[in-house]
């Protein structure tokens, strides 16, 4: 047996990133099914519109090309910035259709993150034959082990 006690908060907190796991399970699966009617090469807003549109289908809330807050010492600044794809207001989709990912897409997704106040992002690829070899899945905060 263990020291730890478990609490009502561990619980709770066991509850959310198993919620959170689901979800994008969930947008993952949405995803897979684009990209099969789809196929790679297209522009990224036809995959953006085709992914919400199959989340729709789902009953799964979604925001697409959501504004994203910038402000640098209290004040706004409209730059223009917005999410491809909000999930249940839990989860960032940031879709990209390039020949692979850089460096700077990862630092995409982390800095709209951080914008956002979200903690989970999703950075989907399609432009390669297999979806799953696209995707990267990012948490701001505490470490989670995940499996794809």
């Amino acid at each position: 047996m263990s020291d730890e006690e478990f609490t009502t908060e561990h619980t709770e907190i066991t509850k959310m990133k198993k919620d959170v796991n689901q979800l994008t399970e969930a947008v993952i699966s949405c995803a897979i099914e684009v990209h099969r009617a789809l196929g790679p090469g297209l522009l990224e807003s036809a995959y953006d519109a085709c992914l919400c549109r199959e989340l729709s289908l789902r009953d799964l809330p979604c925001e697409w090309q959501e504004p994203i807050p910038l402000s640098d010492k209290g004040v706004k600044v409209d730059c223009g910035y917005r999410a491809d794809v909000i999930v249940d207001a839990r989860v960032l989709v940031e879709v990209k259709a390039v020949e692979q990912f850089a460096p700077i897409h990862d630092a995409q997704l982390l800095s709209y993150l951080k914008l956002t106040g979200l903690a989970v992002g999703l950075l989907i690829n399609f432009n390669v034959h297999i979806l799953t070899h696209g995707i990267r899945r990012k948490v701001i905060g505490e470490r989670v082990e995940v499996s794809l």
